[in-house]
């Protein structure tokens, strides 16, 4: 449902935490008064009353006798005590994600702690609205995904808040680069130099190399990709190393792999290395279009070594993600972090991508 869509006390409940959340509206500051909200954000009085009685319910805000309406804070009464931890991921239903999400959930409620999940869809406006519900309510700690982490970061204020209210969080998969915090991440630029070097040593000298570069992951990965073929002194065809935004994946990627495969032999790429294994089952479809065979005239890598890595017929050879580790330990990195007041800092962690080899790579002939 588009925010237009919705009954205007609730789009006025979705302002006034979104203030909160970038901290334009601390504990304990006042509200104005219904007369001043009405006329600043132009809905009547029982508008205002139904939205500022709501938030009061759910312990936003309380109301003191002759006194008027408080943003409620986290350290006193009128503020449930926080025993929840915050998680944000790109997504949370399918592909890796389940498995960092369930690793995460069994650290979390170890600790008698409850997990409360939100999703972006890789998108900056998704990732604004949880950091502003997340950080809204109390709040023991968070973890997060950064959203197109190599595109900036917009929503740079509901950090500062986090900082300001001394909710500590940890970063996974990427980080932005601004941000001082502990973050779990793929050694990715090894992994994207993994996957090509193996098929440089395979004898492969035509590999067009798919990489996501709104994200670090995809860049790095890419970087990595470059380095092997500069240390193979293997010539890199300007037209085999292509790049994509998150939005392009079913679409604009499709059409350049189909335009690269269906060149003559000589010309196409005899490998693939893909972003991940998602991108690597579409691309198999193309090369099968093509009236290629696999492997036979194209070797094919993916990453993550996902449940897709073996879902179908043709098993993929692709890079390992710790997936329920990941989540466990970003988990327990937190709780480090919350029991010890901030005091005690954990260090970063980079896991290290192990190439598995199946059925989608063989020497060329």
């Amino acid at each position: 449902m588009k925010e237009k869509q919705l009954p205007k006390y609730v789009q006025l409940k979705k302002e006034i935490l979104d203030l909160m959340g970038k901290g334009k509206l601390q504990p304990d500051d006042q509200m104005p008064s219904e007369n001043e909200i009405a006329e600043q954000f132009g809905m009547s009085r029982q508008t205002v009353r139904q939205a500022l009685g709501e938030l009061e319910q759910e312990g936003r805000l309380y109301r003191m006798q002759g006194k008027g309406t408080f943003v409620a804070n986290p350290k006193d009464e009128h503020y449930a005590e926080a025993k929840t931890i915050g998680l944000v991921t790109t997504y949370i239903s399918d592909y890796i994600f389940p498995h960092i999400v369930r690793g995460a959930e069994a650290a979390v409620r170890a600790r008698g702690y409850s997990l409360l999940l939100s999703s972006t869809d890789n998108d900056k406006g998704r990732e604004r609205e949880s950091l502003s519900m997340l950080t809204s309510q109390p709040l023991s700690g968070l973890i997060i995904e950064p959203t197109k982490s190599a595109e900036g970061n917009p929503n740079l204020a509901y950090f500062l808040a986090l900082n300001n209210r001394r909710i500590p969080y940890v970063m996974i998969n990427a980080r932005y680069p601004e941000i001082s915090c502990p973050t779990l991440v793929i050694d990715d630029e090894e992994g994207g130099f993994t996957a090509a070097e193996h098929l440089l040593h395979l004898g492969h000298r035509h590999i067009a190399g798919f990489f996501k570069t709104d994200d670090l992951q995809g860049i790095l990965r890419l970087k990595g990709f470059m380095r092997a073929h500069q240390e193979e002194s293997a010539e890199l065809h300007p037209d085999f190393v292509v790049s994509y935004r998150t939005e392009e994946k079913a679409g604009r990627v499709i059409e350049i792999a189909e335009e690269l495969l269906g060149r003559p032999e000589g010309k196409r790429p005899t490998a693939l290395v893909c972003y991940n294994d998602e991108l690597a089952l579409r691309l198999l479809e193309v090369i099968r279009k093509a009236g290629l065979s696999v492997p036979q005239d194209v070797s094919i890598v993916g990453f993550d070594d996902s449940w897709l890595a073996t879902a179908t017929e043709m098993k993929l050879t692709t890079l390992t993600h710790p997936k329920l580790a990941m989540g466990e330990d970003a988990a327990n990195m937190l709780f480090e972090l919350i029991e010890s007041g901030g005091a005690s800092i954990p260090a970063s962690r980079i896991y290290k991508p192990e190439l598995v080899i199946r059925e989608t790579t063989q020497r060329i002939e």
